[in-house]
């Protein structure tokens, strides 16, 4: 196996790396290993730059696919307003 070595780590992002693995009880290592494992099998994950892959829509059914299929509810939308009627102001010059 290879070793890693990431330099200039910004605190912000060691510091919540840590906090992770104290959640699940890793060490950083094993934390920053099962982060990569995790995003780099992930299936869904497009590498090129195709137009596919900038498909926002494409993206996010691909995310949520692992849930099954499922129904939104349908949101009752108002009608739309009549639009302000700015002929009738007074000139306010």
């Amino acid at each position: 196996m290879n070793n890693i070595t990431i330099k200039n780590l910004d605190d912000s992002l060691k510091n919540r790396l840590q906090q992770r693995a104290e959640y699940y009880k890793r060490s950083i290592e094993e934390e920053a290993k099962e982060i990569l494992r995790a995003f780099l099998t992930d299936n869904s994950i497009e590498i090129e730059n195709s137009p596919e892959s900038l498909n926002l829509a494409k993206a996010i059914e691909q995310r949520f696919a692992q849930f099954g299929d499922f129904e939104l509810p349908t949101i009752a939308r108002d009608s739309l307003r009549e639009p302000p009627n700015f002929e009738d102001l007074h000139d306010c010059t």
